[in-house]
Order: C-alpha cells, then structure tokens, then sequence
C-alpha cells in the first residue's frame, strides 16, 4: 500500500458523504483523491456511503431500474488473448463454440427480451471485429427488431471501421459497448493483441457515427486502487453513457483464474465510487455480480440503476424471476421499454 493510500485511508474516515454527494449534485466533479476515499471507505462507513451514493442515484434516476438482456450471438473462435475471458485464443475453459447465430435466431433473442421486461437487448459477439458477412447478419436483424418491437439495441462486436459504425447507425443500432475495462497503465498485464488505444478508439468512433458510447470495467483483475479510480475518470473523460461495472468471475482455465480478491463490501464501494465519479450516467452492476456480491446483491441497486437479467456471455446470471423479486422487494421498479 502507498504512502498517499494510507493518507487517503486516513482522510476518508471524516468525510461527510452527505455533503460529498451534495457537491456532486451541484454540479461539481469530484476529484480523484475524493473518489480514492469513497473506494477506501472503512467497512463501517459502508452504509452511509451507499446512502450517499443512492441520493445521487435517486436524483437522476428515481427508483427505476433499467433491465439488459445479453444474447451470446458468436462463442468462442477469438483470436484476442484477453486473459479475464473463456472464449480467448489462450483460454483452456470448455466453452460452447460457434459462428454467428442467424437472423431469426437474434429476432427471437429480442422478443425474450421482452417477455423478461428487458428495455436493452444486447448483441454480443465473440472475435476482433466483425467480418463483412457477420456484420450484415446483425444489421438485418437489427432492423427487423427495431421494426417490430420497443426494445433499445446494444451491439458490441469488437473493434470498429468508421464504416461499419456508420453501418449499424443506420440499421437502427442505439448504443455500442467496448469496454475499457482496466486503466491504461494496467492495461498490458491483461490483454497484449490489442491496445488500450484501440478501445477508446472504438468507443469515440460510435460516438462519431451518433451511436451512444457504452464502455465499462472489469474490477479484480489485480488493478490497484488508483488504477480503478484512473479508469473510472477516463470514463468520465469519454461520456460513455452507459458504464457496466463487471466484477471478475475468474473462470478456470483463464489465466485469471487464481486471482479471487473481491468480497461484497468492496463491490458495493465500487459501485458507489462509479456513481460519485459519474453521477449523471446508467451504472451498471454486471457480469459477476451473482458471485462477488452474494447476498447483498440488493445493495447494489442504491448506486447501479441498471443490471443484467438473464445469464451472461458463458457464465449463468441470477434467475430472471429472482431479479424481479429483488427489485420489488427494495421498493424499486422496472423500468418500462420506451425509446
């Protein structure tokens, strides 16, 4: 631990949130030194710094919460090395593969979508970028959706030309997710065959082409504290309108899959540190927070007003009716399609 981590430790035990949270709803950024304090909480303050983080939240978003469904379009067959996912070249985990799923298959996905009260419905394929084929594959299926149902889109295949972003605006495509997912100084103890570069290229060519930019983390990839917070500010930087906030479910087989250092405190500490940073933006609590968060998934909710319902890429999520249950139960409500 650094010396500047002790003295914001140290600092963090007089904050007043409240009054944190009134700055932030003034208008004021918070700095990086007061989002280091947020994430270094004392466990004890924990409650009084999701209470702070909630009045954020409610200010923006009320008590709705907006439900994401993610459809696993193309599995395995990358070529990237990232080392957090099972359907990398370097990857042993037994994961289903195969190529792009049809037209029909992506429509039905959607109308799924739908039946589980999902206002977003992700396309998520596997690989570097899309092939020409596989991009016109999404696009036909993208108008179709949009067509036909009230649903928002959120494509994400990868790394993008100027020409394909332009491409799946015009289908219809609402938002684009390319995860930032660590900062940039950690960037290369994760992933070699691409750069940190290339991601927030990615993410500023859908802004360019009118698609809402959609770019996240993954938190316990052996980052420190002030790497979390740098991406979290690199974020704030970019406007990524939607920021999932993933908690590392290391999956044997992947080269992270030793590293288990979250528990459900720090998760929720997390969250609320997004929510500070950014506390006009959909924070999202997302893939592995069945595992991370364990019985206080609930909590989350006080700083994320977005999750994932449904299962993820090659992991399992929460039981659809398990997710209703839990936001009716915290007083919440579904937010209902509308675009």
């Amino acid at each position: 631990m650094t010396k500047d981590s002790i003295q914001t430790i140290e600092q963090s035990m007089n904050v007043d949130w409240q009054q944190l949270a009134l700055k932030t709803l003034q208008g004021e950024l918070i700095t990086k030194e007061e989002a280091l304090q947020v994430l270094q909480a004392d466990d004890d303050e924990l409650l009084a710094v999701m209470d702070a983080a909630f009045r954020i939240r409610k200010h923006y978003y009320g008590k709705k919460v907006k439900l994401n469904l993610i459809v696993n379009a193309k599995s395995g067959l990358c070529p990237e090395d990232c080392g957090y996912c099972s359907q990398s070249i370097v990857s042993n985990a037994p994961v289903t593969k195969y190529p792009l799923l049809e037209k029909d298959v992506l429509v039905d996905g959607a109308k799924r979508a739908m039946e589980l009260q999902a206002g977003t419905y992700c396309i998520v394929a596997s690989g570097r970028g899309p092939t020409k084929r596989e991009l016109e594959q999404v696009t036909a299926a993208v108008a179709e959706i949009k067509a036909t149902m009230p649903l928002k889109i959120c494509a994400c295949l990868g790394i993008l030309t100027d020409e394909q972003s332009k491409q799946l605006k015009e289908a219809g495509v609402d938002r684009y997710n390319h995860n930032l997912n660590t900062s940039e100084d950690h960037y290369a103890h994760i992933t070699s065959t691409h750069t940190y570069e290339d991601r927030v290229h990615t993410v500023e060519q859908a802004k360019q082409s009118g698609i809402s930019p959609c770019s996240g983390v993954i938190i316990g990839m052996g980052e420190t504290d002030e790497q979390l917070v740098n991406v979290a500010m690199a974020l704030r930087e970019l406007d990524a309108d939607s920021i999932p906030v993933n908690f590392l479910n290391a999956i044997p087989g992947t080269p992270l899959e030793q590293l288990s250092n979250l528990n459900p405190r720090r998760c929720l500490k997390a969250l609320a540190m997004f929510r500070f940073v950014c506390p006009t933006k959909e924070i999202r609590a997302s893939g592995g927070r069945e595992v991370n968060l364990r019985t206080m998934q609930a909590l989350a909710l006080y700083a994320a007003n977005s999750i994932f319902i449904g299962d993820y890429l090659t992991t399992e999520g929460q039981e659809a009716a398990a997710d209703h249950a839990m936001i009716e139960d915290m007083g919440f409500e579904i937010e209902t399609c509308a675009l």
